[in-house]
């Protein structure tokens, strides 16, 4: 009835020629206050009876345009719903007209103060003119191909496309259009096909300006859907801290991990500091040639030689993978090479130090990798070979030797031979393996081919062929003395050779899956319970040292009466068990005079003499044994180390003796090095050294060491190796907490804003030593504590709060990403767990409970009392993140959700500070960071009740923002989206 009276007054109205107020005023008695859905019903009759002849009726507009100004959003859904369902009669010239013109009065100023339903609904008007409008537009190009009509047709185009620059042109416009656009996406289909259609038109479009409004329009139409995803790239930087630090890092600590991570952790960066690709891959390159340079020599050079040569070239090769925007990725390695060849000093010192021309054999590998196009390998190559000859060699004894990087090239393929050979039947032919592993052995070879094999991930393949064949040996039937030589030779290469690769490269990479039997091999279960290594101790009389009484007897009874060791059908995985307990034994019978020193020489030449295995253990129980005597009681274990870990020169060797002898005294040199230097002895080990042992100076607190090296390093402005040796001493010593609350200390000293954004830089890199459990201490521990306590919050202030803030969203954006994926480093990986129930009692949330949960999200209401509420529950703040399936068991996600609902409490607070500012410039960062399309960031985390909150912050109030902040593939969050941008 209602609509019916409407129609009747508006007759009555035009009949009596009411003026635009005088109608106002009568309206007044159809619609009580608050009757918003008959505001809608008045305006569709006003249009529909104003549209009804060839030309508008303008009295009846007149009564449309008066109630306009302050019921904008109403008049635009009503209008748009008009223009798209009922009128498309673009012959009509003069309606159309007044139809724009009505546009004209809301399409750029448009806001909302309703509930969310209503602010979608004005979305969804909006996509509909814009729908609309690019329809216009397409019929009046079409109708510019017909001469008569061209004047008119030209008038009405200009008209239209100035009214959709002026919708397009708004930010908030496009803002709502994009909510609209994931809200139904049907209605954005239709826009496309329009799109294509005038696109499609614009060929009969002559004149000039008119063609380079549409577009325009056009362009500003598809950059909706990727509207957030622009950054623009530093430009006003050459040197990029991070990168250098994570690869020095993962080559110096790292060289067995999987290439992916890797992969992960530099594009994170590369997003993160929006480092252009060609300086991306520079860096890269540069801190390759850095950690060549200054690397140790031996193992440490061999490892940096793989690195650079075989794993970097893989990573590149994965990186390419990666949508690099509009721009080649082979462009980009060949920029990287042609500043890379600028840098003159640097490629002298690698050539000196490598004594080979380093980047030709770089360029050799990325051109086999298909990193370059053949045009530009050529031209680098000349420009390689004019670069003036560096002085290569390192001295002129050295001109014969030749250079790593050749030989590590040229072992990898050598690498998948010897995995070849060693897959065939060992029993077949027990000596031709014996030769192939004695060519092993000899001079660099081992360490060569072990780098090799870790930079292209096949060191794991390698370490379980040894353990195949060590446990091959186990097997004895009916042998002459020479098979039980070959059998002794396979055994002892295989164990040592094991040892190597677990100190060289960690333990982790030996220890396999359990096997489907259940049976641990022998070395693995050796290793696990009786190998020392830094940070283990090991108990002396632990019962892994205590085997049968009977078999340490006969081995007793053995090494004193016989001359030698004897070979045929002896065990060998035996006798290495009951050593332990047989020095035991000796020692003893030494220390109660019952042997003379010259009994123990013939001792211990019989342990070493043949198999270099058995003196390895015996020294592994000695060292645990050390530790645990007084300082008087020591002398004769450590002259009995002394005697073992001294090769023995006899002719009546077993074959490979001196070679063997080698990887034995470099494997007891580890061993002991602790023990030595906490006794203060000395034993001259033949090789050359541990690298980076022992680099904390003596009677210095470690606190003053921390900030000592810190200091030179942010001096620097770049990490060395040493340097992150050092780190990674201090966190093992300090604790994740200790080591991470004196770092944070240092950034917030910094008072130049260039010296804290490097500060920041070069923290992040170091907190990839294991920045999981660093990440959590960061987010956990010490930023509540520095938001919540107001004697602090004088620290957050800029420049130093604002780098801390960079800090915590890099390191939180980064940890969040690898831990969905799974990728934390082995290295990472077996350091201490914290337990999962410290979270649980430190960070208490209230489980949600599902019927709650789904009220909240079923109403269409928000819920005043539980939005205003201040002490805000999880289940009544509502993140993105529990409508997603996250697990708030896992300790991140539990520390990311408190995090932000102390965030959205300290906004949501009366009194403002430093601290205010501080959560300002976190949010910025969170949404500079943002990995666009990605569902895994961490601003999931946030309450939706903070979106209105944050908005009102004035650096924080962009359309832009806000579609940021939101999760837009929920609808509850494409309503708060839309609430919040409607009313800015």
């Amino acid at each position: 009835m209602k609509v019916v009276n409407l129609k009747q007054d508006i007759l009555q109205a035009w009949k009596e020629r009411w003026s635009d107020y005088q109608w106002a005023i009568n309206m007044k008695k159809f619609f009580p206050k608050g009757a918003t859905w008959d505001i809608l019903n008045l305006a569709e009759a006003l249009l529909e009876q104003a549209m009804i002849g060839p030309s508008p009726n303008p009295l009846l507009l007149s009564y449309l345009k008066y109630a306009i100004s302050p019921l904008q959003n109403y008049f635009c859904s009503l209008t748009t719903d008009f223009c798209t369902q009922s009128f498309d009669d673009f012959s009509r010239d003069l309606c159309v007209q007044s139809l724009l013109e009505i546009m004209d009065m809301f399409c750029d100023r448009l806001s909302c103060y309703g509930k969310a339903e209503e602010c979608i609904g004005l979305c969804r008007a909006l996509m509909s003119a814009l729908n609309w409008m690019l329809r216009c537009a397409a019929f009046y190009t079409e109708k510019l191909k017909e001469p008569l009509e061209q004047a008119d047709a030209e008038g009405q185009l200009k008209m239209c496309l100035e009214r959709l620059e002026k919708v397009l042109g708004s930010t908030k416009n496009r803002a709502l259009i994009h909510i609209a656009r994931l809200e139904e996406t049907p209605s954005w289909s239709t826009i496309e096909q329009s799109l294509l259609k005038l696109g499609d038109s614009l060929g009969a479009l002559s004149n000039p300006p008119l063609r380079s409004q549409a577009d325009e329009c056009i362009s500003l139409i598809k950059s909706i859907p990727s509207m957030l995803s622009i950054h623009s790239e530093q430009l006003n930087k050459t040197g990029f801290p991070t990168v250098h630090a994570v690869v020095l890092l993962e080559g110096t600590m790292n060289l067995t991990g999987e290439t992916q991570p890797l992969v992960e952790q530099l594009m994170m960066v590369k997003r993160m500091q929006r480092i252009p690709s060609p300086l991306f891959i520079l860096e890269i390159w540069k801190a390759c040639f850095v950690g060549l340079i200054e690397s140790p020599e031996g193992t440490e050079e061999l490892k940096w030689t793989a690195f650079t040569f075989l794993k970097i070239p893989q990573v590149l090769v994965k990186l390419k993978k990666y949508p690099q925007g509009e721009k080649d990725f082979t462009d980009d390695v060949n920029c990287a090479f042609e500043y890379l060849l600028k840098l003159t000093p640097l490629l002298d010192k690698a050539d000196q130090r490598c004594n080979c021309d380093c980047t030709s054999l770089l360029l050799q590998e990325c051109s086999k990798q298909g990193l370059l196009s053949e045009p530009n390998m050529n031209n680098l190559v000349t420009k390689v070979s004019d670069r003036e000859h560096a002085p290569r060699l390192k001295s002129s004894e050295n001109a014969n030797i030749q250079p790593n990087p050749g030989l590590i090239l040229r072992a990898e393929p050598t690498v998948t031979n010897i995995l070849k050979t060693m897959d065939a039947d060992h029993s077949k032919s027990p000596e031709g393996l014996l030769g192939v592993l004695g060519h092993m052995l000899s001079g660099k070879s081992l360490d060569l081919l072990l780098a090799a094999a870790a930079a292209t991930g096949k060191l794991k393949s390698f370490a379980r062929k040894f353990i195949k064949l060590n446990e091959f040996t186990k097997h004895i039937s009916g042998e002459g003395s020479k098979a039980a030589s070959v059998r002794a030779l396979l055994f002892d290469i295989s164990f040592l050779m094991l040892c190597h690769v677990a100190q060289t490269y960690g333990s982790e990479v030996i220890l396999s899956e359990s096997s489907p039997t259940g049976e641990v091999p022998f070395f693995e279960t050796w290793m696990q319970t009786c190998m020392p290594e830094e940070g283990k101790i090991l108990n002396p009389d632990h019962p892994c040292f205590r085997p049968d009484s009977t078999k340490v007897e006969s081995l007793v009874a053995l090494l004193n009466n016989s001359s030698e060791m004897k070979l045929v059908q002896m065990k060998w995985h035996e006798a290495c068990l009951s050593i332990s307990a047989a020095i035991l034994e000796i020692l003893n019978a030494w220390e109660n005079g019952v042997l003379t020193f010259e009994s123990i020489q013939k001792i211990t030449d019989n342990i070493k003499g043949k198999v270099c295995s058995m003196a390895v253990c015996a020294v592994a129980w000695l060292v645990a044994h050390v530790r645990m005597l007084g300082l008087d009681e020591r002398e004769k274990s450590l002259q009995m180390i002394r005697q073992l870990a001294t090769p023995l020169y006899s002719e009546n060797t077993l074959q490979f003796y001196n070679e063997r002898a080698v990887i034995m005294s470099s494997i007891l040199e580890h061993m002991c090095a602790d023990v030595l230097q906490q006794t203060a002895t000395q034993i001259k080990f033949p090789s050359p050294g541990i690298p980076y042992w022992n680099l904390l100076p003596p009677k210095k607190p470690i606190k003053e060491v921390l900030t000592g090296v810190f200091s030179k390093v942010l001096e620097k402005g770049w990490v060395d190796s040493c340097s992150i040796h050092i780190f990674d001493t201090l966190l093992h010593m300090g604790g994740v907490y200790w080591f991470c609350n004196n770092l944070v200390k240092e950034l917030l000293k910094e008072t130049r804003k260039e010296h804290a954004l490097r500060a920041v830089e070069l923290l992040y890199a170091i907190f990839c030593l294991d920045m999981q459990q660093l990440t959590l201490t960061l987010l956990g521990h010490i930023l509540p504590s520095l938001l919540t306590d107001s004697s602090k919050w004088h620290l957050l202030m800029d420049p130093p709060g604002k780098a801390l803030a960079k800090l915590s969203v890099w390191c939180a954006s980064s940890s969040y990403s690898s831990h969905n994926k799974g990728q934390a480093s082995v290295r990472q990986r077996k350091r201490h767990r914290e337990d999962i129930e410290d979270y649980i009692s430190l960070f208490p949330l209230d489980d949600t409970q599902p019927s709650k949960l789904m009220r909240l999200l079923s109403s269409n209401e928000e819920d005043s009392n539980v939005l205003s509420s201040p002490n805000r529950s999880m289940s009544s703040s509502l993140s993105a993140s529990q409508l997603h399936t996250v697990s708030m068991r896992d300790p991140l996600n539990r520390v990311l959700a408190n995090l932000f609902l102390l965030i959205s409490s300290i906004l949501g607070a009366k009194t403002a500070g430093a601290h205010t500012q501080f959560v300002q410039w976190f949010m910025e960062e969170c949404v500079d960071c943002l990995e666009q399309g990605s569902r895994g960031s961490i601003l999931q985390f946030m309450p939706f009740t903070m979106v209105s909150e944050l908005v009102k912050v004035s650096t924080m109030s962009s359309p832009k923002i806000v579609l940021a902040i939101t999760d837009l593939s929920l609808p509850l969050g494409r309503r708060v989206a839309a609430k919040a941008i409607a009313a800015l």
